[in-house]
């Protein structure tokens, strides 16, 4: 038997957090869609480096270019502001044995950190853009602001789309095998719910399985 829901949010579905269902779209918790994630580098006004671990994206291209479509990139965030700024920002891709790092970055992000030393993280020069590169990330997309707008017209999320203007990659990296595991992409898996019961609240952090060779 399938569950149906429309767009107003169950009764019984009840905040984890203040604020939870005007960030997220209770769509989010009901759906249980894995996401890649990987984390977001920029510059701040003060040009130390910031970092953000993020999620809810996808990367796709054509003749006329490769793009990062971020979608829920929240518009009162350090990184928001600074891609508005500067125009470009490289996505660093890095697997699950980071993800402690990563958080750190979240704990401790003063406008006078450095969150990469934050995260024990070793910044290295981009070839195109400003904002540094995570040395530890086995993929890195360097990008500029293609576009910009509010993602609900809610003032709460933005949709951020980047041009990938320059791409740094492992040399290890060019096979399933290797796409496939845990020293590859991580993915977040967003406190799914019981859509009948509204309860649940963990999340997870995953990585891809080969289920078969095509």
């Amino acid at each position: 038997m399938k569950i149906e829901l429309g767009n107003q949010k169950p009764e019984y579905f009840i905040e984890s957090w203040p604020g939870q269902y005007d960030i997220f779209s209770h769509y989010e918790f009901t759906s249980g869609v894995p996401s890649v994630m990987f984390m977001i580098t920029t510059l701040k006004e003060n040009g130390k480096p910031n970092a953000c671990l993020h999620a809810w994206s996808t990367f796709s291209g054509d003749k006329g270019g490769f793009f990062a479509v971020m979608t829920g990139l929240m518009q009162d965030t350090h990184t928001y502001k600074n891609i508005l700024r500067d125009k470009e920002f490289c996505i660093n891709f890095l697997d699950t044995s980071y993800y402690d790092s990563c958080i750190k970055t979240i704990e401790q992000n003063n406008e006078e950190d450095n969150e990469l030393l934050v995260g024990g993280f070793t910044p290295e020069p981009s070839k195109v853009v400003k904002p540094p590169r995570i040395k530890e990330a086995f993929l890195t997309y360097e990008c500029t602001l293609e576009s910009c707008s509010d993602l609900s017209n809610s003032g709460i999320n933005a949709m951020i789309i980047g041009k990938v203007q320059h791409v740094s990659i492992d040399e290890d990296f060019n096979n399933v095998g290797a796409i496939c595991g845990e020293k590859s992409f991580m993915f977040n898996i967003h406190s799914p719910k019981d859509s009948k019961t509204g309860e649940g609240s963990q999340s997870a952090v995953t990585s891809l399985k080969v289920v078969r060779l095509i």
